[in-house]
Parts: C-alpha cells; structure tokens; sequence
C-alpha cells in the first residue's frame, strides 16, 4: 500500500484481532506526526521483515516494532510506542523497569486470550484513504 520511509518506526500488528486493530486506532489518535507505519502480520511485507529478523513468521501472538533496524516484541514493545505518542502516554515507559519476563507475563495472558476476550475479524482492516499510506504490505 504505502511506501516505506526507513526512519519511520513500524509497528507489526495481528490483523484480525480486536484488539489488535484497536490499539493500531489508538496510536493513529494519539499519533499526530504520524511517526508509526503499520502492517499486519499478515501481510507479505511483515513476514519479508521477520525473516530478515529470522523471527518465526507463524507467530501472530504478538505486537512487534521494527525502530531502528531493532525488533521489539511483546510489552517492551508497547512501552517503545508508548514513548513516541501525545499527551501522558510516554510516562508508560517507566513500567520498563519491571522486568521482561514480569511484563511479559501480564501479556502473554492478555494475548493468548485476545480472541475470545475481544473477538476477531475475518480479514484484516482496510485503512481509510487518509491512512492508506501508513499501511505497509
């Protein structure tokens, strides 16, 4: 969809999930130079990107940031996009002085019951014409 700006962080993201597609809402609003790029890791571009990474792209539990030609996955993401957003949303980035597998913890139950919790498309969201060139493919 759109072209991709190497200095643009992207946030990788599952594409029919809820929630998922929820939070990508929530940065877009709280986003307002759109620094984040977007694309679902479903698409060809996120798993041409895993695997440069060599991360296994049959794994869609997870929201991953590419910043900086670094793969942040899980809640060390989260607080990485949180840094970046308006308003109070970078104080979130204290909690990265929890440690990983805590965090991690909290969202892997948050993850592994997405679904169920939050339900799921049967395809992935199409961008308004407004945003269509955040969307990678």
């Amino acid at each position: 969809m759109g072209s991709i700006d190497p200095l643009k962080p992207i946030i990788l993201f599952d594409g029919v999930c809820n929630l998922c597609n929820q939070s990508v809402q929530f940065v877009i609003r709280h986003d307002s130079k759109a620094k984040f790029n977007f694309a679902p890791l479903q698409s060809e571009f996120a798993n041409s990107k895993l695997r440069e990474f060599s991360f296994p792209t049959d794994e869609l539990n997870t929201i991953l940031l590419i910043k900086n030609n670094k793969l942040f996955q899980k809640s060390t993401a989260a607080l990485e996009v949180s840094r970046s957003l308006n308003g109070l949303w970078p104080a979130l980035y204290f909690f990265i002085i929890v440690p990983t597998f805590i965090r991690d913890w909290v969202y892997d139950r948050i993850s592994k019951n997405r679904y169920s919790w939050f339900g799921k498309k049967e395809e992935c969201m199409i961008p308004t014409p407004e945003l269509k060139s955040r969307f990678l493919n």
